[in-house]
């Protein structure tokens, strides 16, 4: 007699409901894409074409009078906390076995991801510099 081999690793799709797991697995992708250009973006900016020593509040304060840069910032910020809250809820579904604990867990990675979302988000937007 055959048995029936499990794969854990594998979650299972689930069979009706929205195509929110396609998209969300279509945005790992393409952010992903996205954040590997930005980050190595930034690396060569604030890293490789400044010197780190000059990396200092009149430089970020010079550097964000122009809303390019503010917007690359954002863009950056942006993506890297939805890339990874969207990561880490695929984690918590796929290795949280208790409905009532999964929930939880997820409440509280949106919540803290809002938080952090809205406080970087608030200080690109408000920042004003006192030179």
């Amino acid at each position: 007699m055959k048995t029936q081999r499990t794969d854990w690793g594998r979650r299972q799709p689930p069979l009706v409901g929205s195509s929110f797991e396609l998209y969300a697995w279509f945005f790992m992708r393409v952010s992903g894409l996205l954040l590997v250009l930005l980050a190595v973006g930034h690396m060569f900016i604030m890293h490789v074409f400044n010197d780190t020593l000059n990396l200092d509040y009149e430089f970020v304060a010079a550097r964000w009078d122009t809303p390019y840069w503010r917007a690359f910032d954002w863009l950056l910020l942006a993506l890297s906390l939805l890339h990874g809250t969207n990561g880490l809820r695929v984690v918590l579904h796929d290795n949280i076995s208790d409905q009532t604990v999964r929930k939880l867990s997820l409440s509280a990675l949106y919540v803290t991801s809002t938080v952090f979302f809205i406080l970087g988000t608030y200080v690109i937007v408000a920042f004003v510099s006192k030179l």
